[in-house]
């Protein structure tokens, strides 16, 4: 037998009040089985009956709206009931109880379930119809529905993105897991761009309010305008669960740093400040402080100034993006918890394309007075699985896409700069994290200085994802001006909306570069305004929280413009990146530049085109070519630890203060050798201390 079992799930919504199912087992065999589960030794045969018509009941008429689920008035999936009672095993004049009676199901003991099981079965059982009683069942179906669209082409782009939305509407195993498995303490989740980590922790946060609507829950995140989509997902998940707005006073949507002023401005650190009565930093205070890692240092210095009697206000916090974020903020966060200290966070092991993962949980919570870890993942342990859990099926991107991402991001096939040994602008520290992620190891070693080759399977990166061939699905193209750029880059957006059957929220223009963004992109929505296609900048024309002008009341059709950082946590069908040669171009904060191209690749749900300038975009296509060539397999020689280090070296992001400082110091150094070469200073003119020491460092 194989299927899937839920505990305490789902939880339906009834005039009464909410009702929560003690086990729900589904599979293609078996149909729907719900279990009735009977703590003790009193059975009574008429109560149990009672019960088992109740939980039919109420889960038909939860399945019921589904049109997928009927033929005519009848569902076509059959419901089951057992009742479970395994405490009244002893109990006299028990034996006709395990037998079928009119298909109410009676079981006392663990052997006789089996054979129960056994006997629920689904004769005329169809794949489709299980897949879409899963999606019901989770009540992800509704909440994860495709946008609205008007089709009259059949395989037009936006009917296949259409048939691909509605394809990704059941969670997977991994997935379900996250969201409804509870940890009586501190969960990580990981996985890729794409993987559903958003979504996961959406529907947990409203999953936890729908059991429990007296804890008081924080939701945080730090891209802001995830907030609109948290917002979404979680009402959703409720009123289609428990037929109830949530309780937004205990169930909060906030930023990380946050600021005084009205409840939308309110975030973690700035309530911990006020809680604990301690100095709240904004920003600019933090910076002219500390000049560097201001969020961090400001959650430590808000730490250190905190009574050993800390405020603890909250039962349950769960955190997206937690790789953008520092130790010392989820530190915080875990300090704002009551016992048992359930802290959820999620992250992406490749997001920031760094070799410094976060730290292990042991490292970031640390030690209690008694100098006890406070937080402790063990392997051994049975419920491992639930404290530390992976996604590494992505959802987003299709294999090729997110391949292409990870070779421009980490430098896999770029050229080698004179006097390198390899092109990689950056690489793991851990090795092992490849394949956690859901890479596989094709040939080679993961070690140290050894080759390998590695490739996205079919199960971590599935095949329904590719709805158009690779050369349709990835482009890059190069121009030699802006002006010829952005005037390819309105024709296409003309022909999506005219032609292809897009919707204009289906596209997203991304510009890696955030301080140029506004700047860039001018010219082309002035270009598109002057055709009758409406655009904006999100965050700019829009409220901070908005990302797409769909989103709003008033909603309006709206081309999305942004830079990197407000592209993050969003996606399109249709990813236009725009100046890319910026990635490719110098040596220092490469790595960064590297992430930004990384990050605007991995927005796209389908196709994405990767646009720039001249020859420093023509080295990014050939970086393309070769991956290409090798069937969008990684291959290259894995960096020894001397190795990543030069690299974190030579291409490590630097402050504006810092690159001045360093473009400063190249041209001091390049009228040394000027003037030596032309013999307006000598080797004699340096003094000898000095001179033997820059022979030493050189060396």
């Amino acid at each position: 037998m194989s299927g899937k079992l839920y505990t305490g799930y789902p939880i339906i919504g009834t005039s009464e009040g909410r009702f929560t199912i003690d086990a729900i087992y589904i599979s293609e065999e078996n149909g729907i089985i719900l279990f009735d589960l009977i703590d003790g030794t009193d059975l009574n045969h008429d109560d149990c009956q009672t019960r088992q018509d109740y939980l039919a009941n109420m889960l038909e008429a939860k399945l019921k709206p589904y049109k997928t689920l009927n033929r005519r008035r009848k569902l076509i999936i059959p419901i089951h009931t057992i009742s479970f009672a395994p405490g009244a095993r002893q109990q006299a004049g028990i034996r006709q109880l395990h037998e079928l009676d009119e298909g109410y199901n009676i079981v006392v003991a663990n052997d006789h379930l089996l054979s129960t099981l056994k006997r629920c079965n689904w004769s005329n059982s169809e794949t489709d119809t299980y897949r879409n009683a899963l999606s019901a069942i989770e009540s992800v179906s509704t909440i994860r529905k495709g946008k609205t669209r008007k089709l009259e082409i059949d395989n037009s782009r936006g009917d296949k993105l259409k048939r691909l939305e509605d394809t990704i509407a059941t969670l997977d195993g991994r997935q379900s897991t996250a969201v409804i498995e509870t940890v009586e303490g501190v969960q990580r989740i990981r996985g890729l761009a794409g993987s559903g980590k958003t979504i996961v922790l959406a529907l947990k946060a409203a999953y936890f309010h729908a059991q429990h609507p007296e804890w008081r829950i924080a939701v945080t995140f730090n891209t802001r305008s995830l907030k609109g989509q948290f917002r979404r997902l979680i009402r959703n998940f409720s009123l289609e669960n428990t037929h109830e707005e949530p309780d937004w006073n205990n169930l909060r949507i906030l930023n990380a740093w946050g600021a005084p002023g009205n409840k939308e401005r309110d975030g973690l650190y700035h309530e911990y400040c006020q809680v604990n009565n301690v100095e709240y930093l904004d920003f600019r205070s933090a910076r002219a402080k500390f000049r560097g890692n201001e969020f961090a240092q400001a959650c430590k210095m808000a730490m250190q100034l905190s009574s050993s009697q800390e405020s603890q206000v909250y039962d349950a916090i769960l955190v997206d993006e937690a790789q953008d974020f520092s130790p010392e903020f989820l530190q915080l966060c875990y300090r704002l918890l009551r016992e048992p200290k359930r802290l959820v966070y999620a992250y992406d092991e490749l997001q920031k394309l760094s070799g410094e993962s976060l730290p292990s949980p042991e490292d970031i919570f640390g030690r209690n007075k008694d100098g006890l870890l406070n937080v402790q993942f063990d392997a051994s342990n049975n419920d491992v699985g639930r404290q530390d859990i992976i996604l590494e099926r992505c959802y987003r991107n299709s294999g090729p896409v997110l391949v292409t991402a990870h070779a421009l991001g980490f430098g896999i096939y770029r050229q080698p700069k004179q006097g390198d040994e390899s092109g990689l602008v950056q690489m793991f520290d851990h090795s092992q994290l490849w394949t956690e992620v859901g890479y596989q190891v094709k040939s080679g070693v993961l070690n140290d200085g050894q080759h390998i080759v590695l490739q996205r399977t079919d199960d971590t990166s599935p095949k329904f994802l590719e709805i158009s061939h690779i050369d349709d699905l990835i482009q890059f193209k190069s121009f030699s001006s802006e002006k010829e750029q952005n005037e390819w880059l309105v024709k296409a957006i003309k022909e999506n909306l005219e032609k292809d059957e897009l919707r204009h929220d289906d596209i997203v223009v991304i510009n890696p570069d955030p301080l140029t963004t506004r700047r860039k992109v001018g010219s082309i929505r002035s270009l598109l305004f002057g055709i009758g296609i409406n655009s904006h900048l999100a965050g700019i024309d829009t409220p901070p929280d908005v990302f797409s002008k769909s989103d709003l009341e008033d909603s309006e059709d709206s081309v999305i413009f942004t830079g990197i950082y407000r592209a993050k946590g969003n996606e399109a069908g249709m990813v236009y990146i725009i100046n890319a040669q910026d990635c490719q171009s110098g040596t220092w904060n490469l790595a960064t530049k590297r992430n930004q191209l990384f990050t605007a690749i991995t927005r796209s749900k389908a196709w994405v085109r990767v646009l720039g300038i001249g020859s420093d975009m023509n080295k990014l296509i050939d970086e393309y070519k070769d991956l290409k060539l090798q069937n969008f397999e990684l291959r290259f020689n894995y960096p020894t630890k001397e190795q990543r280090e030069h690299l974190h070296i030579i291409h490590r992001d630097m402050t504006q203060q810092e690159l001045k400082k360093q473009q400063s110091t190249q041209k001091n150094l390049r009228k040394l050798v000027d003037d030596f070469k032309s013999d307006e200073l000598r080797i004699e003119d340096i003094d000898k201390d000095l001179l033997d020491e820059l022979r030493d460092l050189l060396s």
